[in-house]
C-alpha cells in the first residue's frame, strides 16, 4: 500500500474477531468479551454497507440517551469521511444517505419504549452493548420489526457487549452457551436450549430458523489499544471479577456469584465413558411448574467427583421422570443409591402416595436428601472443597463432562444471598445447584458399600424402602 493509499483509509478492520463481525452472514450475531476490542467502532461500520441502497433502513440502539450520544459523536467524526454526502439530522437522530438509504440512532431503555418502532420495518437493528439491558424483552421484540421488501437485501441483528451487566445471564444463555465461541449454531429458546424450528403446518415444519453466531473479542486484537500497554494497565488494576470479565473476556464470572472458583478450564473435561468399577449414584430437585434436576455422579478411586450426566426438564410428572431417569441410565450398570428432595414424601393434601413414592412405584428407588437444620450451607460449603484443587493430586476434587450444559452455564453465575452471603439467592435458577448439593452432602466414596439398614448406623436420612434400602 502506498502512501497516498493510505492517507484515504478512514476506517479498515483489525484482523481477526472485528473483520469476522462484519462479514459474518448469520442473522443474529453478538460480537462481545473484553474492552477495548473495537467493538462499537464494528458496529458502526457494520451497516455502512447497505447505505447504497435506497431501500435500506437500519436502526442502531443504545440503551440511554447519554449511552447513544457517544456513538453518536464516533459516528459524527467518521461517516462524512467514509461516505460522501451522507448527511445527518439532529431532530431525527437519522442519517441518510444520497441514495436515500436511512439509519435512526436511538434509545430504548424501557420495555415499553419498543412500541415507538410499532408498525416500522428494518432490514439491519444494532443493539450496542447488549447486556445493559435487563431481559431479552427488547431484543426478542425487535426481530418482529426485522423485515424488507427488497429482495436483494438481507435481515440481520447485531449486538455488541462486554460480559457483566443486568443482562449477563440471558446474554450468556443466547449467544455464548449454545455453541464453542466463534462456531455458528441454529438458535435456540434461552429456557429450553431446545432448537427454535417452523412450527406444525408451515411449509417448512420442523426445520430450524436461524443461525446465531457468537463472536469473541481481545484487548489483543485491537493493536491501537495493545500495543501501549496503558490500557491494559488499567484493567489489570480492577478487582478480580471486573478484571476477568474486560480483560479476559470471561462469561463465566459474575458480579456476586456464589462459586468465583469455578473455572471452565480446569472443571470441565470431556466426555467419556464411566469405568463399570466406579462407584456411580444419582440425585434430584422436582419441580413441575419449574424445572426437574437430575445429576448423575460417579466416584474415580481417588475419590474425585466426576458428574457425568444431566436432566434439567419441565412440566413432567413424577412417574414419567422416572421412566426419563430410568432410561438415561439402562447402559450405567449398578447405580448404588438415589438421593432426593425430601419434601417429594410429603403429603399434598391427597391420599394417594407421595410424589416420591410414585417414582420409587415405577422403579426409580430414592432415598431423602439432607434437608435439615444448616445443610443448606453445610451443602453450599461442601462444593467450595469439591471445587477446590487437592494439594496431592494437582486435580479439582469434582469435575463436570462437557455434555452437562446446562449446569456449566448456571455454576458459575448462580448470585450469592445479598441478606445471607453464605447461601446463595434462592430466587436465582437453582434447581441442578439444589440436585449437585444433595448429592455432595451424602458423603459419596469410592468404597462405598451397598446400603443395608439392618447393619448401617443411623444417619439422620429415612429411607424410602427398608428392604431395598433407598
Amino acid at each position: 500500500m502506498n502512501e497516498i493509499e493510505a492517507q484515504n483509509i478512514i476506517f479498515k478492520p483489525n484482523a481477526g474477531p472485528q473483520t469476522f463481525f462484519l462479514a459474518a452472514g448469520e442473522r443474529e450475531v453478538l460480537y462481545g468479551g473484553a474492552a477495548g476490542g473495537g467493538k462499537s467502532y464494528a458496529m458502526l461500520a457494520d451497516p455502512l454497507r447497505y447505505m447504497g441502497h435506497p431501500q435500506f433502513s437500519g436502526l442502531l440502539l443504545r440503551h440511554t440517551t447519554e449511552e447513544l450520544r457517544e456513538l453518536v459523536w464516533k459516528s459524527q467524526e467518521i461517516y462524512p469521511k467514509i461516505y460522501p454526502g451522507i448527511k445527518w439530522s439532529e431532530r431525527k437522530m437519522q442519517w441518510q444517505a444520497p441514495s436515500g438509504a436511512r439509519l435512526w440512532m436511538s434509545y430504548l431503555d424501557r420495555d415499553e419504549d419498543v412500541l415507538r418502532y410499532q408498525g416500522l420495518a428494518f432490514s439491519w437493528i444494532g443493539f450496542d452493548e447488549l447486556t445493559q439491558w435487563h431481559t431479552p424483552f427488547a431484543w426478542n421484540y425487535m426481530r418482529s420489526r426485522l423485515r424488507t421488501p427488497a429482495s436483494d437485501l438481507s435481515i440481520y441483528m447485531r449486538a455488541t457487549t462486554n460480559p457483566g451487566g443486568p443482562g449477563h445471564a440471558w446474554v450468556k444463555k443466547m449467544f455464548i452457551d449454545p455453541a464453542p465461541a466463534g462456531k455458528p449454531f441454529w438458535a435456540t429458546d434461552i429456557e429450553t436450549s431446545q432448537t427454535l424450528v417452523y412450527p406444525r403446518g408451515h411449509s417448512r415444519e420442523g426445520q430450524p430458523l436461524f443461525k446465531r453466531r457468537f463472536i469473541p473479542a481481545m484487548l489483543a486484537d485491537n493493536p491501537y489499544l495493545a500495543e501501549t500497554g496503558d490500557y491494559e494497565t488499567m484493567l489489570l488494576s480492577l478487582p478480580e471479577h471486573q478484571r476477568k470479565q474486560l480483560l479476559e473476556g470471561n462469561w463465566d464470572v459474575a458480579e456476586g456469584a456464589a462459586f468465583p472458583e469455578f473455572n471452565r478450564q480446569i472443571h470441565v473435561v470431556p466426555s467419556f465413558d464411566i469405568p463399570g468399577n466406579w462407584t456411580k449414584f444419582r440425585s434430584a430437585d422436582y419441580g413441575y411448574g419449574s424445572y426437574s434436576a437430575v445429576v448423575w455422579f460417579a466416584v474415580s478411586p481417588s475419590d474425585q467427583l466426576v458428574i457425568y450426566r444431566e436432566l434439567y426438564v419441565s412440566k413432567v410428572l413424577a412417574k414419567d421422570l422416572a421412566k426419563m431417569v430410568l432410561a438415561a441410565e439402562v447402559n450405567d450398570g449398578p447405580m448404588r443409591y438415589g438421593v432426593l428432595d425430601s419434601s417429594c414424601w410429603a403429603r399434598r393434601g391427597d391420599t394417594g402416595p407421595s410424589l416420591a413414592e410414585q417414582m420409587i412405584q415405577e422403579g426409580c428407588r430414592w432415598r431423602p436428601a439432607d434437608r435439615s437444620a444448616g445443610s443448606r450451607i453445610a451443602g453450599k460449603q461442601q462444593l467450595h472443597k469439591r471445587l477446590q484443587v487437592d494439594t496431592f493430586t494437582d486435580e479439582p476434587r469434582m469435575v463436570i463432562t462437557s455434555n452437562c450444559t446446562n449446569i456449566i452455564a448456571q455454576l458459575p453465575i448462580i448470585p450469592l444471598d445479598k441478606k445471607n452471603p453464605e447461601d446463595i439467592d434462592t430466587k436465582a435458577e437453582d434447581h441442578l445447584y439444589d440436585a449437585i448439593r444433595y448429592g455432595i452432602m451424602s458423603s459419596p466414596r469410592s468404597s462405598l458399600f451397598d446400603y443395608n439398614p439392618l447393619t448401617t448406623s443411623h444417619t439422620g436420612m429415612r429411607t424410602a424402602d427398608k428392604i431395598f434400602g433407598y
